[in-house]
């Protein structure tokens, strides 16, 4: 698939400089507490985003924890077992848990009480559709959209702004046949650059591929470029050299559909694909590019983000 790069001029500004306004830091990598002025720009994002919602999309807003089963049998240990968060929570009697508090409190590792809930961190925002969908039945033969959104996590600690622990992921998602995703994405890959432009920012679109785990992965990320199964929307947050994916456009295959039993009315497997949004990462390439001072920036960006 041919795609053809928006180049602007970076901006030079640091993006370490203008941290204290915009995300303040807890005492683990890659978790922050956001400040008003980077919320203002995460709402307008929002919006913006949602002006270009498809018709006929479903809205859905998931919880950042999701079935530890449904994970589970969707494959992401196989794959990504590296950044999973489990939920884990202390069990036993009122004596039991007293003593973890009593280790606790006489400097003793009171971890080792733990065990594992039937609760994962949301690792991405699209995780929790398949079952949903699953429930549903047959797909129907136009297919099925969705418009959804969560807090995520994946464990990669990190000091850097643009690589966050916890962090928002918004996505739309395409099930149906190979030639109704292929559309979808295509539809979406044309518009990435013409989004980018509205917003003030650099980008171009590269091919990519997903951080496997282990020695298989490495098989599997070249496959998955071979392919084309993933592009991403790539903008200089930290550097021109190393620019932040903000955006990616991911074709599943049949995975999800066969994995879940997806089958179209044609009795067909269904196939997926989906376009996420680092909501984040967009606000902290915003920042990066037009400073810290929202008066500062273009009027055209302040009018199309309501700021």
């Amino acid at each position: 698939m041919n795609v053809e790069f928006k180049q602007q001029k970076p901006s030079a500004r640091s993006l370490d400089a203008i941290t204290e306004t915009l995300l303040l830091p807890s005492d683990v990598d890659g978790v922050y507490t956001r400040t008003s002025i980077f919320e203002d720009v995460v709402v307008g994002l929002t919006a913006l985003i949602s002006r270009h919602r498809e018709l006929g999309t479903e809205v859905l807003r998931f919880p950042p924890v999701m079935s530890r089963r449904h994970l589970e049998r969707s494959g992401y240990l196989k794959s990504f077992p590296h950044f999973l968060g489990c939920v884990c929570c202390l069990n036993g009697d009122e004596a039991k848990i007293r003593g973890t508090v009593e280790r606790l409190e006489g400097g003793e590792d009171w971890t080792t009480d733990l065990a594992a809930a039937d609760l994962v961190l949301t690792p991405a925002a699209c995780y929790p559709v398949y079952p949903l969908v699953a429930s549903r039945g047959q797909v129907p033969a136009g297919g099925w959209k969705f418009d959804v959104a969560a807090d995520c996590f994946r464990r990669e600690p990190s000091k850097d702004l643009d690589r966050l622990q916890s962090f928002r992921m918004r996505e739309y998602v395409c099930l149906g046949t190979p030639e109704q995703v292929d559309a979808f994405r295509r539809r979406w890959l044309a518009w990435a650059p013409d989004f980018a432009a509205q917003l003030g920012l650099p980008c171009h679109i590269e091919q990519a591929s997903d951080a496997f785990f282990g020695r298989g992965g490495k098989l599997m990320a070249m496959s998955q470029i071979e392919q084309a199964l993933k592009f991403e929307l790539l903008i200089p947050v930290r550097s021109v050299e190393k620019p932040t994916a903000c955006m990616s456009f991911n074709y599943h295959q049949d995975h999800f559909g066969t994995v879940w039993n997806l089958r179209n009315t044609a009795g067909e497997v269904v196939h997926t694909g989906c376009v996420a949004f680092g909501v984040d990462r967009l606000a902290l390439a915003l920042f990066a590019t037009h400073g810290a001072d929202l008066s500062g920036w273009p009027a055209a960006v302040r009018q199309v983000l309501a700021l």
